[in-house]
């Protein structure tokens, strides 16, 4: 049975918490919470058909559970198109048929309620299919219809943006989809209608934070139709809260109200939606794709990510440039020439320590930033010449030992490969790499479904089998077995948790190794990380009372910790630790 060690520190911050109200956090479930997120087509096949599903989810949730995670996002998973994994929603109150049925959804979240694991799904809130009932009934034109105005119509756009539909229809689809602002479609209801991201996803209507007199069509976010939008989309959550979903991770949360300069009507949208889950739900939770935490948190969400857009210093430390996710887009300034976990070790920590340390220091008492090892939308850490089992395991050092709320990418807990080259599958382009099934046991379809490797939902590569559990279950020494190491590392050691304090020790001049504290009550923690291939130290201030030292509570490779006027860190190549520090 995992033991939880509290300091006396942390107890009495907690019945603060308690006495002062709710936690502006949130849920105190948050405090200790470890994520796994899941795409849902590539975990685990119950029926043979070559695409995961929620009976073969909740199958799998006592290895979930002996990870040390308590906590799951799974990808979308209501009826959808699939022109965009999933992102395309048809019927935000259905589980695709693919996937199962609601009623499959129920069991999965009493099963994982059972083992102490919390459930939260995807909200597509800015969008929805082209074939969802309320655009069809939009499109119809009936004005006085319940959809008439939950999308965005126009009869009128500019030269601009004609010009972009255009060029649109030139180039190949998927891609050529992402061009411009509108799609033309000649419906009874208007001639364009304004798209959130592929042509299939129209923008849902919240309104416009600052309408254009001239453009008659652009609504105020207080008209009836944003308003009841905003009622559909409680509608939505409640819907599901009911039926023990514990939280929603809001997708593109930042896209709701159009000409929103500052995301000020979107931060008050936000805000309204919190007030009202605290009030009806308060043991839910919200995460936001919004990847700018200093907005977000404030906003109303609970956990925000620091990822591959928004605030800089995520692809810095990860990101090739000769990776898919490290090159340069066009007119893209380069603020890194190398990343930092690279065995070639000329990468920084600059940007990230100093993009990070803004966004934490003014959001830690009010929300969480959560850095995850991967997700759906880009690479996984095992790619290019970050490829081998000593490497990943400082990555995850690293990803579990970070303040706020870990989550941990399906796969890379054994170190799944992020596949190059792969077709584009259901608008997947090069994400594709990253949704490859979950891979179990050697073989040729990695034990993930019964069906022929040719019917799989994306190829599996599991290097001679030993990128799968049942491989690593029977090495000590696995990705998989020191990710398990450090999930209930973390849990049991105060100093490492979601709601410990952090502050870099070691020089962004000398970034390696990356050397940092996290302390909480008493309890002091020292984490260094080594990604490059050789010998490094770093000279720190001296930490804890006058006379300490430190005990090694984990590690890989060689470590050692020198106490004195100055501590000094010694890291052999390729390797990470964490200390104690008594």
């Amino acid at each position: 049975m995992r033991k939880f060690l509290f300091t006396a520190a942390m107890a009495m911050a907690l019945t603060s918490a308690s006495a002062q109200g709710t936690d502006q956090r949130g849920p105190n479930w948050l405090h200790d919470a470890v994520f796994y997120q899941i795409y849902p087509s590539s975990y685990m096949d119950s029926d043979g058909n070559g695409i995961g599903d929620l009976p073969g989810i909740t199958s799998k949730l006592d290895y979930i559970k002996s990870l040390g995670v308590n906590a799951l996002w799974i990808n979308p998973c209501f009826e959808s198109g699939w022109f965009d994994g999933g992102y395309d929603v048809i019927d935000f109150y259905k589980i695709d048929p693919r996937f199962g049925t609601n009623t499959d959804m129920v069991t999965l979240l009493k099963e994982a309620h059972k083992r102490g694991i919390k459930v939260c799904l995807d909200l597509v809130a800015g969008h929805s299919s082209v074939k969802c009932q309320w655009f069809q009934e939009s499109a119809n034109g009936d004005r006085n219809g319940r959809y008439a105005d939950y999308y965005i119509w126009t009869d009128n756009i500019s030269d601009k943006d004609k010009q972009d539909i255009e060029t649109r229809h030139k180039q190949p689809l998927p891609e050529a989809s992402t061009i411009g602002r509108y799609v033309e479609l000649n419906a009874p209801r208007g001639k364009y209608y304004e798209k959130n991201f592929f042509e299939c996803q129209p923008a849902l209507n919240y309104g416009f934070a600052h309408p254009d007199p001239n453009n008659k069509w652009e609504q105020p976010v207080t008209a009836p139709g944003p308003q009841a939008l905003r009622r559909e989309l409680r509608n939505i959550m409640a819907f599901w809260f009911d039926k023990g979903v514990d939280g929603f991770r809001v997708d593109m949360a930042a896209s709701l109200v159009k000409n929103d300069p500052g995301k000020v009507e979107t931060s008050k949208l936000w805000n309204e939606m919190r007030a009202w889950k605290d009030k009806n739900y308060p043991q839910c939770m919200l995460v936001s794709e919004w990847a700018d935490p200093t907005v977000a948190i404030p906003a109303g969400f609970n956990i925000d990510f620091m990822i591959h857009f928004g605030v800089p210093g995520y692809g810095s430390l990860f990101f090739d440039r000769n990776t898919p996710w490290g090159k340069l887009w066009p007119g893209q300034k380069e603020t890194y020439k190398y990343c930092y976990f690279d065995k070639a070790g000329k990468g920084g920590i600059e940007e990230f320590v100093t993009n990070y340390s803004h966004s934490y220091f003014n959001t830690r008492d009010k929300g969480y930033i959560a850095i995850p090892s991967a997700n759906h939308d880009y690479q996984r850490p095992n790619i290019g010449t970050r490829n081998t089992p000593d490497q990943l395991k400082v990555a995850m050092t690293f990803f579990l030992t970070m303040p706020g709320v870990p989550f941990i990418y399906y796969g890379d807990e054994i170190g799944m490969k992020y596949e190059m080259n792969l077709p584009s599958k259901e608008g997947s382009n090069e994400r594709a790499g990253t949704r490859t099934p979950m891979q179990w046991a050697p073989g040729a379809t990695a034990g993930f479904s019964t069906c022929t490797p040719d019917k799989l939902y994306l190829p599996v590569a599991t290097d001679g089998g030993k990128l799968t559990v049942a491989t690593q279950e029977k090495d000590p020494n696995s990705i998989l077995n020191y990710t398990r190491r450090l999930a209930n590392l973390r849990h049991a050691t105060p100093a490492l948790g979601n709601i410990a304090d952090w502050k870099l020790l070691s020089d962004v001049k000398q970034p390696y190794p990356m050397v940092y504290q996290r302390t909480q009550g008493n309890q002091v923690c020292v984490v260094a990380v080594n990604p490059s291939g050789k010998v490094v130290k770093a000279v720190i201030p001296h930490v804890g009372a006058a006379k300490t030292k430190a005990q090694a509570l984990i590690s890989t490779g060689k470590a050692g910790y020198k106490t004195g006027k100055s501590d000094v860190v010694t890291l052999g190549p390729v390797s990470a630790a964490v200390f104690e520090i008594k």
